[in-house]
């Protein structure tokens, strides 16, 4: 990495704070809810939607687009030296269930304001600039989170991905196929300099503090699994209380466990029981089999060790004491993340020279900058969302906040344009 000053931030190197708005409006009518939220499931009708809408508002801005094997998209506006490896912005445009209009697609909008504003300056980067839409970061139809981009880091082996299933048996490779999303360039074969992801924070620090930026110095260490507990379905009005294999009552216990196992380890550490399926979910029948998640989190990875530790040691005296049986797979190990020094000091630098109020901080979710901190530098700007909400329609953020968090990211590409050689 060479050492040099960038260019000048201009004063016509601004941030249009409304088009970014207007985007971010526009875009929440795909998969948009009654209650003012997003459900946008991954490589569904509603996902191809806004996609074809990515695309073709980055043609309009005079980029070139295009997907990868994993459907990751991929918006190109050329730089001086078209050779070079881009300077990469991204997120994710999948939702939540029952999501927000902020959550991922914030930072995607925003990387098309930094377009706007260099393309409105008349502006030519050294680099290529790029905006990538991730597939499937929220994990919510097939899992794991971040699945894309973990094949594009190496993390995850595409076959495996495109074999995954969801909780109707629905093939991920045949839906990535019927929206029109599976490209020729294998995954992972598209070179990068660095990224950049700005996205709400998803928790109430930035806000309870008065802060408009987060200079986000990694991601803390997360474990997904799922459990299957297996009892026998028998008459609620026959059946004795001491003579019954209630799995329903055996995954309570366990999911009571999940909640004192992350308590012992507070502050830092939480644990969450986020999905539950019951059968034969009748009224009058003993539950027969349940199926649960389990989502354990710390920014220290001994810390997930000793909790997984603890779980794998109280689960099966619990499944005894209910007369049940249970499996427990672990389908996600995502240790903790420590982004670039260079990048996270352009992000804060940026943030100064912005005016804007900002702290360091560590982000409790993953997000796809996990994976790409893998193989470029990379770094990310949060930005304060109210009371802390996310995976919620209640999500809101303000005008304000998505402008500025758009801003350092357009000064921080540009620092990062002028600093990183040709052969970083």
């Amino acid at each position: 990495m060479t050492q040099q000053d960038p260019a000048p931030h201009g004063s016509n190197m601004g941030i249009d704070g409304q088009a970014l708005w207007s985007d971010l409006m526009e875009t929440a009518r795909y998969g948009g809810t009654p209650k003012g939220g997003v459900r946008r499931l991954t490589l569904t009708a509603e996902d191809r939607q806004v996609r074809d809408w990515f695309a073709r508002t980055c043609r309009a801005l005079g980029c070139t687009v295009t997907h990868d094997s994993m459907g990751n998209q991929f918006a190109r506006r050329p730089g001086q030296d078209d050779s070079l490896p881009p300077i990469t912005i991204g997120s994710h445009l999948d939702t939540q269930p029952t999501g927000g209009r902020y959550d991922g697609i914030l930072g995607v909008m925003a990387g098309l304001s930094v377009l706007r504003a260099l393309n409105r300056a008349g502006y030519v980067t050294r680099h290529p600039i790029e905006v990538i839409n991730w597939t499937n970061e929220e994990g919510a139809r097939f899992t794991p989170p971040m699945m894309c981009s973990g094949v594009f880091a190496g993390v995850f082996a595409e076959q495996a991905v495109l074999d995954k299933r969801d909780r109707a048996g629905i093939r991920f490779g045949d839906e990535l196929e019927a929206i029109g999303y599976r490209g020729d360039e294998p995954c992972g074969q598209h070179p990068v300099t660095a990224y950049f992801e700005l996205h709400i924070e998803q928790g109430p620090i930035l806000e309870a503090e008065s802060r408009t930026i987060g200079i986000v110095t990694g991601v803390q260490g997360a474990r997904w699994y799922e459990v299957t507990v297996r009892g026998r379905d028998a008459h609620a009005g026959s059946t004795p209380m001491p003579l019954r294999h209630d799995a329903l009552l055996g995954a309570a216990r366990m999911i009571e466990a999940v909640s004192q196992v992350a308590c012992r380890h507070a502050p830092t550490a939480v644990g969450t029981v986020g999905l539950i399926e019951s059968h034969p979910n009748s009224s009058n029948v003993v539950p027969g089999e349940v199926f649960f998640t389990i989502d354990i989190r710390d920014p220290d990875d001994a810390v997930v060790e000793r909790m997984e530790a603890e779980l794998y040691g109280q689960l099966p005296e619990i499944a005894r004491r209910s007369n049940v049986e249970f499996e427990i797979v672990k389908v996600w190990d995502a240790p903790a993340v420590h982004f670039d020094p260079d990048c996270i000091r352009m992000v804060e630098v940026a943030a100064a020279e912005s005016g804007h109020d900002a702290r360091r901080i560590v982000s409790g979710p993953g997000h796809d900058a996990a994976y790409m901190a893998r193989v470029a530098p990379t770094a990310m700007i949060f930005v304060p969302c109210r009371d802390g909400l996310s995976h919620n329609e209640a999500e809101s953020i303000t005008e304000h906040d998505a402008t500025a968090g758009a801003d350092v990211l357009l000064r921080a590409v540009i620092r990062a344009d002028a600093t990183f050689s040709a052969g970083a």
